[in-house]
């Protein structure tokens, strides 16, 4: 059981990187035309863009699924763990950071903050090239810096 567990918690850590990976190379790549709604102004609740949600879905659900019936929990934990980061990305990117569901509108969490700068970042490039901070959950020291700077600025003034 513990084996199982690791690999899930492994595979969860690993989709950081296969999500940076396939966010700057196939989403600002051949797949830009489903992406690209999701850096511009649109009107309405879904963008082309959530049909992402089913092609990361699809492999967890099948690994899932396919392990279950044939009682392979290798399998079973891979799923687990990019159905794992999947929920994590929802959490993250639709509800704290593009605020889709008002329910983390404000926060004190430093962590959070710098999220929120990173991807305000990756957004203030509206077309696909000279994209930057492709990740979601790992966020580039320049933007803790930048979070630091403001909150030294912000306790100074008061």
């Amino acid at each position: 059981m513990l084996l199982y567990i690791i690999i899930t918690l492994a595979v969860f850590c690993l989709m950081e990187g296969i999500t940076w990976l396939t966010h700057k190379y196939v989403m600002h790549g051949f797949l830009w035309y489903l992406h690209e709604d999701h850096h511009q102004k649109t009107h309405g609740f879904f963008e082309k863009n959530d049909a992402f949600f089913l092609i990361f879905a699809v492999p967890s659900w099948l690994c899932i699924m396919l392990g279950s019936m044939h009682q392979n929990y290798v399998s079973v934990s891979i799923g687990a763990g990019i159905a794992l980061y999947g929920f994590a990305y929802f959490l993250f990117h639709e509800i704290i950071i593009h605020q889709r569901f008002k329910l983390f509108t404000r926060t004190n969490s430093r962590y959070i903050k710098a999220i929120r700068w990173a991807h305000k970042m990756h957004h203030k490039h509206i077309n696909k090239e000279d994209g930057e901070s492709f990740g979601m959950l790992i966020v580039a020291k320049k933007y803790w810096d930048k979070v630091k700077r403001d909150e030294a600025l912000k306790n100074s003034i008061v």
